[in-house]
């Protein structure tokens, strides 16, 4: 089917962002949708309510859109930290019932999972490992975005330079150095230990420097595309997004 038919069928492309406070969700949804500009915020009736940053109180049934690229719609929750047992409840009913709805169009077609990595912590807090642990999003897939992932880089600077590394080797390797020592850790292990988390995500992406302004998303592009076994979610997905000509390319190859 042609992109433009399935845009007119379905209509915008859906995705729940679940995140605790200072996750950098508003950050990551300003570069999918190349803009500086706070998201119009419209209810479940489609009327428009307002125009907000994704900060305050929220409202997971209203839907915000971009004007730069008005194919997505984003629905927000702020994590669980704050709302307790309520909040994880809300979620759990919001992605039940849109996975009930008849139309394509009014399901729910994605969800980001953001989880900072500048807090001394970095550990996963008790609601989401209730969320991996409890919620079966069924066919919809969940990618866990490793948010402020830089802020990893000056732990892995700091090991290099004890190895011997001069200091702008250091600097230079220190990105990937973050990288694959995350990739074996224990995080990770844990996210995907199938003994302790019975809902692990579909896939993670780590996003790094995401308030600059040549910020790249095109890996969250890449791994959600991957993420969607629906062809025709998949298709209007890759027609939606703006910000990589590459992926469009190989999709147009590969069909």
């Amino acid at each position: 089917m042609d992109p433009s038919q399935i845009r007119n069928k379905i209509g915008r492309f859906r995705i729940l962002v679940i995140g605790r406070a200072n996750a950098g969700k508003t950050t990551i949804l300003q570069r999918v949708c190349n803009t500086r500009e706070d998201p119009e915020i419209y209810n479940s009736a489609g009327t428009k309510v307002g125009i907000t940053m994704l900060r305050g109180l929220h409202n997971i049934e209203n839907g915000m859109v971009f004007k730069s690229n008005p194919g997505f719609i984003f629905h927000d929750s702020r994590g669980f930290e704050a709302g307790g047992e309520s909040e994880f409840d809300q979620v759990k009913a919001f992605i039940a019932d849109r996975s009930k709805e008849a139309r394509l169009r009014d399901q729910l077609h994605a969800i980001w999972y953001c989880i900072p990595m500048d807090e001394a912590s970095r550990s996963f807090t008790s609601g989401e490992i209730k969320f991996f642990s409890q919620c079966d999003t069924g066919s919809i897939p969940v990618i866990v975005l490793f948010t402020k992932f830089d802020a990893l880089y000056d732990e892995s600077y700091a090991q290099l330079k004890s190895q011997g590394a001069s200091m702008e080797e250091a600097e230079e390797r220190a990105p990937k150095h973050a990288e694959e020592s995350f990739a074996i850790g224990s995080q990770l292990k844990f996210l995907y230990d199938p003994k302790k988390i019975r809902h692990p995500p579909k896939c993670h992406i780590c996003l790094s420097n995401m308030d600059n302004d040549d910020a790249d998303c095109g890996p969250l592009i890449e791994q959600t595309a991957g993420a969607l076994n629906n062809e025709t979610l998949q298709q209007l997905f890759i027609s939606t997004q703006q910000t990589n000509l590459e992926i469009c390319m190989k999709y147009a190859v590969e069909k």
